[in-house]
């Protein structure tokens, strides 16, 4: 654990923020019980609700791309080192998890994009067929 790792740190359902390449910042969501880091990259969101907000937020070749990649679900949704260590299961924090307002497809995986440790490992969950999922067009097959 570090001073930058600790929210990843805490019981699972918070938000773990930091900056890549002095460029992007990515959102992970705490997956463990307190004292054990461990949490879940959120590559991509299909958005549902406030869309124009998102869209405003930057330049895409298609609406679709809006929170398609780490960097641009955190740009979509303007979530910055201020989200870092929220409770996301609190309905009265700023960003949080909800339930899906549909039911969900067929739930695929595959090997994590960009891992170099043990990168056989099927840790990428996506659902099949969503336009939004990040990663190899190959994904989006159904």
């Amino acid at each position: 654990m570090t001073q930058r790792n600790r929210p990843l740190f805490l019981e699972r359902g918070h938000a773990y923020v930091y900056l890549i390449y002095g460029v992007s910042f990515l959102l992970n969501v705490t997956s463990e019980k307190a004292g054990v880091g461990a949490g879940v990259l959120l590559r991509a969101v299909e958005p549902l609700d406030g869309i124009e907000l998102m869209d405003s937020t930057h330049r895409r070749k298609q609406w679709t791309d809006i929170g398609k990649g780490p960097g641009r679900v955190t740009e979509a949704l303007q979530v910055d080192l201020r989200h870092n260590g929220l409770d996301l299961c609190s309905a009265s924090s700023p960003l949080w998890l909800a339930m899906m307002t549909r039911k969900a497809g067929a739930i695929g995986k595959s090997v994590c994009i960009g891992l170099t440790y043990e990168a056989d490992r099927l840790l990428h969950f996506y659902e099949c067929g969503n336009e939004h999922v990040s990663g190899p067009r190959k994904l989006l097959k159904a």
